[in-house]
């Protein structure tokens, strides 16, 4: 008899990361979210509850192990939803952002999840190989665009590098079965979603994704109701 599989979200909070943990239980996953709320134990829903510190990637490796642990298996699917960003101190000086804000958004936006990558990678390696893998980074706009907000500088840095290498993984590790997503939700006129992120929507989009049934790039822009749509 086949396990379960297992998801793991990185950075669940109320919206996109509650949405996607909803949307994976019912699909029979068993599903660990991590945050910085993480208590520890189960959560109302069921879902093992981790605390996170995402500012320290060494902590990462933590979540992994007691995943495969409290499941008896690693996650085939992993979730990467956190993200920081600095507005800037001086409002007529974008580039007022501290270097230690910056460098400290820039692990929590791109060092952690390349971390969490790398240990993914680690326990797929010694997963069935009938088990799906995938990779998913909640990602938006700033990677192909500027988005001249100055609260958003280092966050569009933080994507747009995160960007480069999910698709460098993706484009190296695919051939065996591992795929990585940078999934950006659109408007439908292509435009940047912002706060209205629409978390049922990234929680069907995401299951998907983790099917790979349907085929996808790795930049995965998507729009509600439709999915995937090429901008």
């Amino acid at each position: 008899m086949t396990a379960d599989p297992v998801i793991l979200i990185i950075g669940a909070g109320p919206r996109v990361g509650a949405s996607v943990a909803q949307t994976f239980a019912s699909n029979g996953y068993k599903v660990a979210v991590a945050s910085r709320k993480g208590r520890g134990g189960r959560t109302a829903e069921g879902f093992l509850s981790l605390k996170a510190d995402l500012a320290n990637p060494s902590s990462i490796s933590t979540l992994f192990e007691t995943v495969k642990t409290e499941f008896k298996s690693y996650p085939s699917v992993v979730v990467y939803n956190a993200a920081a960003t600095t507005p800037p101190p001086d409002k007529e000086s974008v580039l007022s952002v501290s270097d230690q804000s910056v460098t400290n958004d820039l692990i929590v936006n791109t060092v952690s999840p390349y971390v969490a990558a790398q240990l993914a990678i680690k326990g797929w390696e010694a997963s069935p190989n009938e088990t799906k893998k995938t990779f998913i980074y909640t990602g938006n706009i700033q990677n192909v665009a500027v988005v001249p907000v100055p609260m958003m500088l280092d966050l569009g840095m933080g994507k747009a590098a995160s960007a480069y290498w999910i698709g460098t993984a993706d484009a190296t590790y695919s051939t065996k079965g591992y795929r990585f997503f940078y999934a950006d939700e659109r408007q439908y006129d292509g435009k940047m979603k912002g706060m209205a992120l629409d978390g049922a929507a990234h929680g069907e989009f995401f299951a998907l994704l983790a099917k790979q049934e349907v085929k996808v790039p790795w930049c995965a822009t998507f729009v509600k109701g439709k999915g995937y749509v090429k901008f």
